[in-house]
């Protein structure tokens, strides 16, 4: 379809990262998909549990710290899929310079944000007895 590029429509157009280098093996570009899918997976799990920690945590409290951590996991998701993102986008354009894929933040932001949650819970459960 050889359309004016105002014409097409927006599914159909490509950026420009991608009309550089080679076309990488088609294999390494789905496996590149699928990572980028299960980091949104994780990011929606975050959400939902974030929105659970707020709903249904009934005999945790004080409310504020509950909301506290909700609202931190609901930032953390959303950072987590714009990283996604953009580490999809990153590996794409390395893949088709045949250059080494770079690294992430995500992952210790990741895993620092849930060592923090994870330490508050805790904390909030021992608080109970």
């Amino acid at each position: 379809m050889n359309l004016p590029p105002r014409i097409r429509p927006l599914a159909i157009r490509e950026p420009a990262w991608r009309r550089q280098g080679e076309e990488p093996d088609y294999r390494f570009s789905l496996a590149n998909e699928r990572t980028l899918l299960a980091w949104i997976r994780t990011a929606l799990a975050l959400l939902a549990g974030g929105v659970l920690l707020e709903q249904f945590a009934t005999h945790l409290g004080p409310k504020a710290v509950l909301v506290g951590l909700a609202v931190a996991l609901a930032t953390l998701a959303a950072i987590l899929s714009a990283l996604a993102y953009v580490r999809w986008r990153a590996n794409e354009i390395a893949m088709r310079h045949r250059r080494p894929l770079p690294g992430t933040v995500a992952i210790p932001l990741l895993a620092a944000t849930m060592i923090a949650v994870c330490a508050v819970i805790a904390l909030l459960l021992l608080l109970l007895r």
